[in-house]
């Protein structure tokens, strides 16, 4: 019987090995019925898919990960030019800053802090030389925005936009020579101040369902009658920079009814620069996003005409905005986002931390209390996990690499640890973080997490539908080829090729269930990775999990097919998979460009464990929502054959973290670098940096007070009290006795809460 299988197995792979009855016997009838299933696509989402490249995302989708590729990646550093604009202008206009002042008083910047933007080319990050712009790498672009980040999300709104947001990527990559020599250097200096209007009131993130409209006629213009041209109609909102902005990007559907350009009628997508003083314009009031004082509002359009040059890029691109906006604006995703997110992490690190430090209570520091600390920890875990992904990526992007599906990952991955991390140092501050006043560094940034959450489409839209969704296509090794050799309109042609590649898949799925099996008993750890052994460990749990990723996402693909793009609870699983395999990838890339300081192995201990626990869940919650339940099970069993076997970070990391965010040491400093810091008594900040020292070096002294009175040497009561006893019983000097008053002055100023008069509540007078 045994041999008789045997006979029968041999003769199927010899039949499966000859192509031409391989394609007629069973490529055929799969072709035909994946053909036939295979839903439609528009072209603002293929032009989305076809934006930008792939890199450690479709390494990822392998389930094979080539780590040489990683690690071969340079580590971001900055030029001695970017470091010396950092340290200069953006230190200076960080000392500018009051974000009390900015958002209570005045609702805007002041004008001085308008004119340094404007001198110091602020605008002109992302612009060449050539234009008079600064050319910083993207590196430079995301450390300038971090750290005025961390002094004021009003001011790095403002200049984040017109270097992520505006139309300076677009006029680089798409504009005429004219309209480069015209715009750049004047948006460069700023004299042009830019706003792009994408959103519309009924449409929102969906570009396909926008109802601003351009006609292609014959209109006058600077005296001419018979100019071709455009007549636009259009209402936006959400505009950053709208209601100051000088020139206008504005993306709208062109059509030529008359056929004045070609034969099509509905051109598509097109985007146009256009100065909002053009007649017909309306530059609305503002928006108030949150208390925030950015400025943000509402803009339209009645039948104003335009002339064809106003295109970016001339009439050569009428129709191709959608694919100029996807390649161009994945900035604000990869870069400006992530870098606001990240200041306010590290931001909350060292602030809250020290506060943690400084509050005492039953004559401890706060932070010394388990639930804290275990707060704290988070905190800091997560903030290392966020910086690791953000110097990674920039690298990334400094290489030349335009990695789409990443950009997702980060825009969603980082400010959602913003909003975590903030409300966890919200949680620790208590009732002075509740307490809005000039002294109060951490309720505006509450108030206005969900500003970088909602931008670009809110992060529901960015998990369930962008990540995966663009990934699945863009990443995997087989599936845009699939789809490729289905829409091939010559049938022999496209079946040849649907066969040659829908085999190499089967091998490849094949691969990974034989991969899957042995890694889940076990076999990861004889895997060939690199690393030490601090992080060896994590690169083969990685390997494990790639494959088991790479696996499930076949799995999913093959069982539900075109279905899938409606299944976004699924959908939004496989993201969360593929979001922390490649933030753990960062974490294990950044130890080692930073030198694999030892004293930072918590931090790297904590952020591997964690992202790689949260993988496993994921897993393991989408085997649970795969519809074919007797597969999925199978499955389950291939993968987790012992069940979890990855935890949370251990416990024991919890007061090690803790512990690093309350003490001054270099492995905190790496941490929170790149931030702005001051030492000013009077700022919100400031007097947090003050304190923390002062309370570090009062320490000991507090240590013998403290076992004096334990011991009963000396009266109990607060420390001040009893200063006089204790240098005539000479427990401690004159000087040190200094350093208590200093810290004990220093720790009130720090955790003072501001209040008002009736008069100032009610009148929102100057504060």
């Amino acid at each position: 019987m045994s041999e008789f299988i045997f006979i029968i197995v041999f003769i199927g792979l010899a039949i499966l090995s000859i192509s031409p009855i391989r394609r007629n016997l069973l490529t055929r009838p799969i072709f035909n019925k994946m053909r036939r299933d295979l839903p439609s696509m528009s072209k603002t989402e293929r032009e989305a898919l076809e934006a930008g490249n792939t890199w450690w995302d479709a390494e990822l989708f392998t389930g094979q990960p080539d780590w040489e590729k990683l690690k071969s990646l340079p580590a971001a550093s900055l030029t001695k030019n970017e470091q010396d604009y950092i340290d200069g202008p953006v230190e200076a206009l960080c000392m500018m800053l009051n974000d009390w002042d900015i958002t209570h008083n005045r609702q805007d910047l002041p004008l001085e802090v308008w004119a340094h933007i404007k001198q110091h080319k602020f605008c002109g990050i992302i612009i060449p030389k050539q234009f008079g712009g600064l050319a910083f790498s993207e590196f430079a672009h995301s450390q300038i925005v971090m750290k005025i980040a961390s002094r004021s999300s009003t001011a790095a709104v403002t200049v984040m936009v017109p270097n992520s947001l505006g139309p300076a990527k677009l006029l680089l990559a798409y504009g005429t020579p004219q309209q480069q020599d015209h715009y750049l250097p004047r948006l460069a200096d700023g004299k042009e101040i830019p706003a792009f209007a994408l959103t519309g009131p009924q449409s929102g993130s969906d570009a396909g369902a926008m109802s601003d409209t351009g006609i292609i006629c014959y209109g006058s213009y600077e005296g001419q009658d018979h100019v071709l041209g455009i007549r636009l109609n259009w209402e936006k909102r959400y505009i950053t920079l709208g209601p100051v902005s000088t020139v206008l990007g504005l993306a709208f559907k062109l059509y030529d009814p008359e056929h004045l350009l070609g034969e099509s009628e509905d051109i598509g997508i097109t985007v146009a620069l256009i100065p909002t003083s053009t007649q017909g314009v309306s530059i609305g009031r503002r928006h108030f996003p949150l208390d925030s004082a950015f400025q943000n509002g509402p803009n339209w359009g009645k039948d104003v005409f335009i002339p064809m040059d106003w295109v970016i890029g001339g009439a050569a691109n009428v129709g191709k905005g959608w694919i100029m906006l996807m390649k161009c604006l994945a900035t604000g995703r990869s870069i400006s986002l992530p870098a606001l997110s990240v200041g306010a992490a590290k931001f909350i690190c060292r602030n809250t931390g020290a506060y943690a430090r400084i509050r005492t209570q039953f004559n401890l520091p706060i932070g010394s209390f388990e639930g804290i600390e275990e707060v704290l920890a988070r905190i800091a875990g997560t903030t290392y996990l966020m910086d690791a992904a953000r110097h990674v990526t920039c690298s990334a992007l400094d290489e030349g690499q335009k990695p789409a599906v990443i950009s997702a990952i980060l825009k969603y991955q980082l400010t959602e640890g913003m909003r975590r991390i903030v409300n966890d140092g919200m949680d620790i501050q208590g009732g002075s973080g509740i307490c809005l006043g000039p002294s109060n560094y951490i309720g505006r940034l509450y108030q206005v997490i969900p500003v970088g959450i909602t931008v670009e489409g809110a992060n529901i839209l960015t998990r369930t539908m962008m990540i995966f969704g663009q990934g699945a296509v863009r990443c995997h090794p087989f599936i845009q080829r699939e789809m490729y050799a289905l829409n091939e309109t010559d049938k022999v042609k496209a079946l040849t090729e649907f066969d040659s590649v829908l085999w190499q898949h089967i091998r490849f799925f094949l691969n990974n269930l034989r991969r899957g099996l042995w890694f889940g008993l076990g076999g990861s750890k004889l895997a060939n990775t690199p690393g030490d052994k601090d992080t060896q460990h994590y690169y083969r749990q990685l390997n494990r999990l790639s494959t088991g990723f790479a696996l499930t996402a076949d799995f999913a693909l093959l069982t539900l097919g075109g279905r899938l793009k409606r299944k976004e609870r699924i959908s939004g699983r496989l993201a969360d998979v593929l979001s922390h395999l490649y933030l753990c990838s960062c974490v294990l890339k950044h130890y080692e460009n930073q030198g694999s300081n030892r004293d930072d192995l918590p931090l790297l201990n904590w952020a591997c464990q964690y992202s790689i626990h949260r993988t496993q869940q994921s897993l393991l919650a989408l085997l649970w929502m795969l519809p074919s339940r007797i597969s999925a099970t199978i499955l389950r069993a291939i993968l987790f054959p012992l069940g979890k076997t990855y935890a949370p970070p251990k416990d024991h990391l919890t007061p090690q973290l803790a512990q690093l965010l309350q003490n001054d040491s270099p492995s905190r400093e790496r941490l929170t670098a790149g931030i702005f810091i001051n030492e000013i008594a009077e700022d919100s900040t400031g007097r947090i940096e003050v304190a923390f020292k002062a309370v570090l070096l009062a320490a000991p002294v507090e240590a013998k007070l403290h076992a004096a009175q334990k011991q009963g040497r000396l009266d109990k009561g607060a420390l001040t009290t009893v200063l006089p006893q204790a240098i005539k019983l000479k427990i401690i000097t004159a000087v040190e006795a200094d350093l208590i008053n200093k810290a004990t002055q220093a720790r009130l100023a720090a955790i003072n809460v501001d209040d008002f008069s009736a008069e100032q509540m009610t009148n929102r007078q100057p504060l």
